[in-house]
C-alpha cells in the first residue's frame, strides 16, 4: 500500500547530518515514503555508508526511498518545487537535512494535521545547547489554539509576526513545559511560520501554487519556506505543536547569503488575486 504521506529531504554537501537525520525517521512508527533531493558540489550526501544504512533500514521497514541528483541549483524555491513534483502523497513533510526527530514525531504530525483539518502543521525545531538559556520575552507571544485554527493574514510589524520569537534556541522545550498538561499527546498554538519541519495538506499547498513563484527569485534567497506557508496560513490556517520532538543538529547554515527574502520580491498576494 503506498503511504498517504512523504518526507521530502532537500540536502547539499551534508553527509553527516542527513545520515543523522535519515537516522530519525528510522526510528519512526508511522507509514510514509522518503524523497532526498541531493544538490551537493561532489559526491552526493547520500552516498554514505551510514546514510545508506538507514536507507536499507527505511526499505526494509516497508518505507519507500526515492533518492535522486537535482542539478544546476536554481535557488532554494526551485529545489523544493522540484522535490514536491516528485510526490504525490496526501501530506507532504518538509524536512531539513539537519533535523533529527524523536521517535513518535511524524505520527504526532500526522495525527494533528488530520484532527486539527488546516493547511499545515510544523515541529519547531530545538537547539538544545541552549536548554539553559531561558528567554521569558521571547516566551510571551504563545497563544494556544482552541479548536480548529482559522486563516490568518500574517505581516511583518504586527503581533501575529513577532510569534517568531518562540522558536529560538530551546525555547520550544520551554514552551512545552509551561503549556502541555499531563495527558496531553500534542497542543496546538499560533505561528508566524516554522523552520525545517513541516507538514502541509498537499491539496492546501497546491492551491496556492507551491513553490512555482521560483523563476521569479534570483538563485540566492532564502525564506521562501517562509512565504509559502503564510499563504497556506491565510487560506487553510494552521499551527505548531508541543512537544516538538525536532531537534536542530546546530551545524553551520548552507545558506550563509541571506539579503533576499523571498516574501520581500515576490509578496504574500497570488498572481490574479484580490
Amino acid at each position: 500500500m503506498i503511504p498517504d504521506l512523504d518526507v521530502l529531504i532537500p540536502t547539499v554537501d551534508r553527509p553527516v547530518e542527513l545520515a543523522t537525520t535519515l537516522a530519525g525517521l528510522a526510528a519512526q512508527d508511522h507509514p510514509f515514503g522518503v524523497v532526498v533531493s541531493d544538490q551537493s558540489t561532489g559526491v552526493a550526501s547520500y552516498d554514505t555508508a551510514p546514510a545508506e544504512a538507514m536507507l536499507r533500514v527505511l526499505a526494509a521497514t516497508g518505507r519507500p526511498v526515492r533518492l535522486g541528483r537535482h542539478l544546476p541549483r536554481r535557488g532554494l524555491a526551485e529545489h523544493r518545487a522540484a522535490l514536491l513534483a516528485r510526490s504525490s502523497a496526501r501530506y507532504v513533510l518538509f524536512l531539513d537535512d539537519d533535523v533529527w526527530l524523536e521517535s513518535g514525531t511524524v505520527a504526532r504530525l500526522h495525527e494533528a494535521i488530520v484532527e486539527l483539518r488546516c493547511g499545515l502543521v510544523g515541529a519547531p525545531v530545538q537547539g538544545l545547547s541552549y536548554l539553559d538559556d531561558y528567554r521569558p520575552v521571547e516566551l510571551e507571544p504563545f497563544e494556544r489554539w482552541w479548536g480548529r485554527p482559522q486563516p490568518e493574514r500574517i505581516h511583518p510589524g504586527t503581533p501575529e509576526w513577532q510569534r517568531w520569537t518562540l522558536h529560538n534556541a530551546a525555547n520550544p522545550v520551554h514552551l512545552t513545559h509551561r503549556h502541555v498538561r499531563p495527558g496531553e499527546r500534542w497542543v496546538p498554538y499560533k505561528i508566524a511560520w516554522v523552520g525545517g519541519c513541516v507538514l502541509y495538506d498537499r491539496r492546501e499547498l497546491d492551491a496556492v501554487g507551491g513553490f512555482g513563484f521560483w523563476p521569479e527569485l534570483p538563485e540566492l534567497h532564502c525564506g521562501e519556506d517562509v512565504l509559502v506557508q503564510q499563504r497556506v496560513l491565510a487560506r487553510a490556517g494552521g499551527a505548531g505543536i508541543l512537544p516538538s520532538g525536532a531537534c536542530h543538529l546546530e551545524s553551520p547554515t548552507t545558506v550563509p547569503d541571506r539579503t533576499v527574502q523571498a516574501r520581500d520580491v515576490v509578496g504574500l498576494e497570488l498572481a490574479g488575486s484580490r
